[in-house]
């Protein structure tokens, strides 16, 4: 029974994302086509996540859910594309490409696997932030490991007190000479315990965010221990762990920026992770209303297909509307983000509000299309439903977002 929906759902996603003659060139669903308005060089860029989507990442996603796989060597070998540092600077090996560039490329990935994507799109925050605020020591020690992928990163800012109001973090970093002695724990790490670096946000001093400074720790330091491994709803392909700091010495050079810097570290991270995890939230939305095309056009009721319904014809173009609409919104402030404009933050708490509310809502609608088989771990669209749930939860949740853009219209 598990091999025959493994492989239902592997041929139902493989349909989906076009692994026939003709994907490469977009001949599908002009509506809702993610290539309209790119340049050729981002079509290419997308082209390249889609194939690996398709042939790397979509076999696998039942498989990985189930058995809770991280697949360490599929992260490797999407490293090799350019995707372990996508908006890294090439110095250090990275891409070097544009925020726009990265969230058509996570939009593509998810496509595929949206929990192994939104790993990396983690990671690839964590490699963003050493990169643009380590010093060149700093750089040139980590990111050309992190952007070949050999080793994995963790973001450490939630604790099990303090997730929407982090600038309460109680991780504390007690400095003695040229080290500091880091002790608390943070919660929800994705890939806590199997990644090899850390980025901890911690209390250098007073109270409040600007008491919060940023080290980097890699693993196998004294005193640094992982929770167990959480049982999740979906994310399933990558673990998710408490990370325990205790009488940890890490060194001084360790810490990116200068102290009290590290929660503007943090909340600069957290926009492009905005943007990122909106982005996958797209990719599923995208895949979830293929996979709710096909089944209208092949499943009967009352001796007709459900495409001839009007009902379901309409709510199939809502669908469509609101996945056109939040992919514009976050390619928006994906613009905002690259251009350093003052209104970035807003923009980018506004696209991953609508664009995490608007996908679920896709994705929920998708499955309710499917009848009882939508219900089935044979069917891809359950899956896409329970992976990106979470996204409205992760990266700040959806009522900070809203608390976000009010203050910035409230003190425009």
């Amino acid at each position: 029974m598990a091999l025959r929906g493994c492989y239902r759902l592997q041929l139902q996603l493989r349909r989906c994302l076009g692994c026939q003659p003709g994907w490469g060139r977009r001949g599908i669903v002009s509506c809702i086509d993610p290539s309209v308005g790119l340049t050729e060089e981002q079509k290419e860029f997308q082209r390249v996540a889609f194939d690996f989507a398709a042939k790397e990442l979509a076999p696998h996603m039942a498989e990985w859910d189930e058995k809770e796989i991280f697949p360490v060597e599929t992260l490797r070998k999407a490293s090799q594309l350019g995707f372990g540092g996508i908006y890294v600077r090439p110095e250090v090996g990275g891409s070097g490409l544009s925020r726009l560039d990265t969230s058509i490329i996570f939009e593509a990935l998810s496509t595929g696997c949206v929990s192994t994507t939104a790993y990396i799109s983690i990671h690839n925050m964590c490699a963003w932030m050493i990169d643009t605020f380590g010093n060149e020591e700093q750089r040139h020690r980590f990111c050309p490991s992190l952007c070949s992928m050999e080793t994995l990163a963790s973001y450490c800012l939630t604790e099990p007190g303090s997730g929407s109001d982090a600038a309460s973090l109680l991780t504390s970093a007690k400095r003695k000479g040229d080290t500091y002695v880091l002790n608390g724990s943070k919660a929800f790490i994705s890939g806590g315990g199997d990644t090899d670096v850390y980025v901890v946000m911690c209390r250098t001093g007073g109270p409040g965010a600007k008491g919060i400074s940023c080290l980097v720790l890699e693993k196998g330091i004294p005193g640094l221990s992982f929770g167990k491994k959480e049982r999740k709803v979906g994310w399933n392909a990558q673990p998710t762990r408490a990370v325990i700091f205790e009488d940890c010495a890490v060194p001084v050079a360790n810490r990116l920026g200068e102290e009290g810097q590290g929660f503007n570290i943090a909340m600069k991270g957290l926009n492009g992770g905005r943007v990122n995890i909106a982005s996958c939230s797209l990719g599923a939305a995208h895949a979830c209303i293929l996979l709710a095309r096909d089944h209208l056009n092949v499943r009967k009721q009352f001796g007709e297909l459900l495409a001839s319904s009007q009902y379901l014809q309409f709510q199939l173009a809502e669908m469509a509307t609101r996945l056109v609409a939040a992919r514009l919104m976050v390619r928006n402030a994906a613009r905002s983000l690259q251009e350093n404009r003052e209104d970035a933050v807003a923009l980018c708490s506004m696209a991953k509000l609508f664009a995490t509310d608007e996908c679920f809502a896709i994705c929920n609608q998708a499955l309710q299309m499917h009848g009882g088989y939508g219900y089935l771990k044979d069917y891809a669209v359950q899956q896409f439903v329970r992976d990106i749930r979470v996204h409205q939860i992760l990266e700040g949740t959806n009522e900070v977002m809203r608390m976000i853009v009010a203050r910035s219209l409230l003190q425009a």
